[in-house]
């Protein structure tokens, strides 16, 4: 059964694997963390087991779901499917045999646009001849603050039909970033209780960026107290553009 989503850059949500680890700045009000402690208390199979506590938490710890690698095959009609938006495919602990699955679901559905990312970007560039790529799979890297460039150097090495950028939570200007090589920017605040403000002098600027070089560029919120708290209108306008190649 596909997962509606109110991820306004997607469509819906596929996660083939659960589970992940606090890495960087970005991850420190993880909506997916939260979110899986409640599923585990509800009782979900798939949230049961418990990450480390230092860098986890309840019904957090990585798991890989064999049964779900079917869940693609069902669905009628083409999809945008944002793939484990509960974990991060090139987390360590999973296997390449698993990834190597996982692409191959992608292949056998082109009528798909699948839509990865990571902050796991270290682990791409070691994985390009081990992996067969489809040609319906967008990659991409999230980078948070300048701290995090490096992430879109390991990201232009790997031959994903899109390379996309996540900046969010924006917490920094990202001045000094390169777009050669990135086919898509998706920009977005922080929202929740504990929500780092995000400067629109920040977004502006990675969207100047992205119109001298022609990249499409997609505003997804401002974030607050609640991810629609502070809207989506950038200038007075929406940013809603998309690579071409996705489905409709």
């Amino acid at each position: 059964m596909k997962q509606r989503t109110g991820i306004e850059w997607t469509e819906v949500t596929w996660n083939p694997t659960t589970g992940c680890d606090r890495i960087s700045p970005g991850c420190d009000n993880c909506y997916a963390l939260a979110m899986a402690k409640r599923l585990k208390a509800m009782g979900s199979d798939r949230y049961q087991l418990d990450g480390d506590p230092r860098t986890s938490g309840p019904g957090f710890g990585v798991m890989t779901h064999q049964v779900a690698l079917r869940q693609p095959y069902r669905w009628k009609g083409p999809r945008t499917v944002f793939v484990d938006s509960m974990s991060d495919l090139f987390h360590a602990r999973i296997p390449v045999d698993f990834i190597k699955q996982v692409f191959k679901v992608m292949e056998d559905t082109p009528q798909h646009t699948y839509q990865v990312l990571t902050k796991r970007s270290a682990r791409l560039p070691k994985l390009v001849d081990k992996l067969a790529w489809p040609t319906n799979l967008w990659l991409g890297v999230s980078v948070e603050d300048a701290d995090h460039l490096y992430r879109v150097d390991h990201l232009r090495q790997v031959p994903a039909a899109v390379r996309f950028l996540s900046c969010e939570p924006l917490l920094g200007p990202l001045s000094g970033l390169d777009l050669s090589g990135i086919g898509w920017v998706i920009t977005g605040g922080e929202s929740g209780p504990a929500a780092r403000p995000m400067a629109p002098e920040w977004v502006r600027e990675i969207r100047d960026l992205c119109q001298d070089a022609a990249v499409p560029f997609f505003h997804k919120q401002w974030g607050g107290r609640t991810a629609k708290h502070g809207g989506r209108l950038l200038d007075g306008i929406e940013w809603d553009q998309m690579p071409g190649a996705a489905h409709g």
